[in-house]
């Protein structure tokens, strides 16, 4: 890691759909962490190069922002075959997904975002598809309909989703590769802050990305978000360099604190401790007493309020922790007051 401040001065891109672009990823030697999945994809890249064939088809899951979209990405670009994106809520009947099936070319990768929301009925038809190569389709109807068998190329799919669970199981059966992808550790964040930096022409120093890179929630997403934010702060309050000072002052502005919750984490966890005597209490209680989407809790928030230890999931519902009193400062009755997590 560079131990000096670093100082670009070129153009930069525009917008920041451009700089999303430029600051993903290509090759699985540009990636950085998700060590163990890296490994796996490097085997099952070199064993289909070796054979001429197509991947087997992968599908990623766990909390979003954490590259499984940029993985898609970078499987395509190592087999130098073409990406297909779609998602599983556009994709509303089975002559959607036919009309992009027919369209592949061989070893192609079609990435499917949230997985888990396709319908029954386009599941049916992707069953045969993955596993045959075929597309079974009916032409006609009443008496007169006749089921035709169209064979595709082979192609690979490849599936994302943070709610695994919501898979069926006949479609999880039929992805070969499966990967979880886990929060990053700060040293990870720290890397990738420095190359975004470095790639968006950033005036940056090392107490900069340190503060960046423990607010990040473990997440890259979030790093490069704070990063553009931060760059914006600095540019307007400060002299468009970024220090330790600039970042925690930035982030302040924005409501996220030293352990990288911004409000919507604190509204959840106070609700829980002030309205609810710490718990337990049920996710949709929750979500209506905060006016937020239940999904977004159990997607978003939770994830990382679990990773610190501030949350636990009983069967009767969610209980705040003796970490998420001491975190808010408020006191626990009957107890002394835990050691926080360090940053």
């Amino acid at each position: 890691m560079p131990e000096t401040e670093t100082r670009l001065v070129s153009s930069r891109p525009t917008g920041e759909d451009a700089e999303e672009l430029t600051l993903r990823p290509r090759l699985l030697s540009q990636m950085i962490g998700q060590e163990r999945v890296k490994e796996n994809l490097a085997i099952l890249i070199e064993a289909a190069r070796a054979r001429s064939e197509a991947l087997d088809h992968v599908l990623f899951y766990g909390p979003p922002g954490l590259g499984k979209t940029t993985l898609a990405h970078i499987l395509s670009n190592e087999m130098q075959v073409h990406l297909r994106t779609t998602s599983g809520p556009a994709i509303e009947r089975a002559g959607d997904l036919a009309a992009i099936l027919t369209n592949l070319e061989p070893q192609d990768v079609l990435f499917i975002d949230e997985i888990h929301r396709l319908g029954r009925a386009v599941e049916e038809i992707l069953y045969p598809a993955m596993e045959d190569f075929a597309l079974d389709l009916v032409v006609g109807k009443g008496p007169s309909a006749r089921s035709i068998r169209l064979q595709l190329p082979r192609f690979t799919v490849v599936g994302a989703t943070t709610r695994l669970a919501l898979m069926t199981s006949p479609l999880r059966a039929r992805f070969g590769s499966v990967h979880r992808l886990d929060f990053y550790d700060p040293p990870s964040l720290e890397k990738i802050v420095w190359r975004a930096a470095n790639v968006l022409q950033v005036t940056i120093d090392e107490g900069g990305v340190d503060e960046i890179a423990c607010r990040a929630r473990g997440t890259p997403r979030v790093a490069l978000r704070l990063l553009r934010r931060v760059r914006d702060f600095a540019q307007v309050r400060a002299d468009g360099r970024i220090t330790r000072p600039v970042s925690a002052d930035a982030l302040a502005l924005m409501d996220i604190d030293g352990l990288g919750l911004d409000e919507t984490d604190r509204r959840v966890l106070g609700t829980i401790i002030t309205k609810f005597g710490g718990g337990p209490v049920g996710l949709q209680t929750i979500a209506a007493s905060i006016s937020e989407e239940a999904d977004t809790i159990m997607d978003v928030i939770e994830p990382y309020l679990l990773q610190l230890g501030f949350l636990d999931r009983t069967p009767q519902g969610r209980t705040a922790t003796a970490l998420a009193y001491a975190h808010l400062g408020i006191s626990l009755p009957g107890a002394p007051q835990p050691r926080l997590p360090e940053l």
